[in-house]
């Protein structure tokens, strides 16, 4: 999980200067209305749309909010157009990789915002498989950090897991997406307190920045593919030091 952690911080950071509380409040929707058309509109049933209603809960995302995005999901409510999941790949300032998730309505509106976004901090939207086999896809559990370490090393044993990192205090559990629902149900059981539950694209090399003018030219075609309302998640192979990166939000 080389460069993990960094990644992670910085997406801490950057979560803590992130006051867009619409486009949170779209992207959760968003997720809500994918997750209960994939597999149907009782949470009880459907642990991803069941993750993603308490996600947007803890965002303070009202009950009629995600009552009307589970119906569009089911087709239950009309919605505008339908909307589709699409991945996106291109190169970054300083050869840095980045994985974009989408839901789009409007495919083409989506290419040309990521293109522009690109293009404007010197990087370029490149074709599917350009640097999507740089990543792999896991399943990552947040709990708050554990006191007694070899105490919740029993316990990810049990849930047949022994992948993961503790930071800024929370531990991150890694798994395989599939086994998401059984090693947070197996933590929950052991009295840890689950945090997040999420799919999460995990870069197996990394390319780490030491020039300031490059690393602020990443962080912000960071900000700016995520301030795309289409855009549900952003993942890269970047790393830098903690000097630097505190430098960049001073």
């Amino acid at each position: 999980m080389a460069g993990h952690s960094k990644w992670a911080n910085i997406k801490r950071q950057k979560a803590r200067v992130d006051a867009q509380k619409g486009k949170i409040f779209a992207r959760l929707s968003r997720a809500i209305i994918i997750a209960a058309r994939h597999g149907g509109g009782d949470p009880a049933g459907n642990f991803q749309l069941r993750s993603a209603i308490e996600k947007a809960k803890a965002a303070g995302i009202p009950s009629e909010n995600i009552e009307r995005a589970i119906a569009k999901g089911t087709g239950t409510l009309d919605s505008d157009a339908p909307l589709e999941a699409i991945r996106y790949e291109g190169y970054g300032p300083g050869g840095v990789a980045f994985l974009i998730e989408a839901l789009t309505d409007n495919r083409n509106r989506t290419a040309a915002d990521l293109r522009a976004a690109f293009n404007k901090q010197g990087g370029n939207l490149g074709e599917t498989g350009c640097v999507g086999w740089m990543f792999e896809q896991w399943g990552i559990v947040t709990v708050a950090a554990p006191v007694d370490e070899e105490a919740f090393l029993e316990a990810l044993l049990a849930a047949d897991v022994e992948t993961y990192e503790i930071l800024e205090g929370v531990a991150e559990v890694r798994c395989p997406v599939p086994a998401l629902e059984t090693v947070s149900e197996t933590l929950k059981a052991h009295g840890y307190t689950v945090l997040d539950t999420e799919s999460r694209w995990i870069s197996m090399n990394t390319v780490e920045i030491t020039d300031e003018d490059t690393a602020r030219r990443v962080l912000k075609l960071m900000d700016a593919l995520e301030n795309l309302d289409d855009i549900q998640s952003v993942a890269t192979n970047v790393t830098m030091s903690d000097a630097l990166m505190e430098a960049m939000y001073v």
